[in-house]
């Protein structure tokens, strides 16, 4: 939760005192310049990307693999193609280092492993993610669980002729 506030409260903070001495540098209306023309570029290039990465995970799909890096570039694309159109400078870098061909593998790379762990780190803990409980162990006899069986009682079937019939 701590890192979501960072990310709603502290990124536009740091955006909008980035813009401002920007713009007191080299002019406001140079500032939305630049602000549109990495909005544009990030959204070719992010199209670009991501119909190569469209491809090479329709290749490996017909090869009968898992394209497991090519999702992950995918997610990184679109998160890139959202920060290269929300005006700021921090948010341009980020996005165009998810969207650039070099540094976007690596860091696809990255997710899937930190991924992986924590589906082993939840499949360790048990489906209902409690410490202490593992895998295919009941859950402790104070939770509100209780076991038991049914049986339906109404397997008639429904009146057809009450159903067509109009009132």
């Amino acid at each position: 939760m701590g890192k979501l506030f960072l990310l709603f409260v502290l990124l536009p903070i740091i955006e909008i005192s980035l813009l401002i001495s920007v713009g007191e540098q080299i002019g406001g209306w140079n500032t939305v310049a630049i602000v549109v023309a990495t909005a544009m570029i990030g959204s070719y290039l992010v199209r670009q990307q991501g119909i190569s990465t469209l491809v090479h995970a329709q290749q490996k799909m017909q090869q009968g693999t898992i394209p497991g890096q090519e999702v992950a570039e995918g997610l990184l694309l679109v998160i890139a193609g959202v920060m290269l159109v929300t005006p700021g400078f921090v948010t341009d870098a980020l996005g165009f280092l998810f969207c650039l061909p070099m540094t976007r593998p690596l860091i696809a790379k990255g997710l899937l492993a930190k991924l992986s762990v924590q589906v082993v780190n939840q499949a360790q803990g048990g489906f209902s993610g409690q410490p202490g409980q593992g895998f295919g162990q009941r859950p402790s006899s104070n939770d509100d669980i209780i076991e038991g069986e049914y049986e339906r009682k109404d397997d008639q079937k429904p009146d057809t002729e009450k159903l067509n019939k109009p009132d």
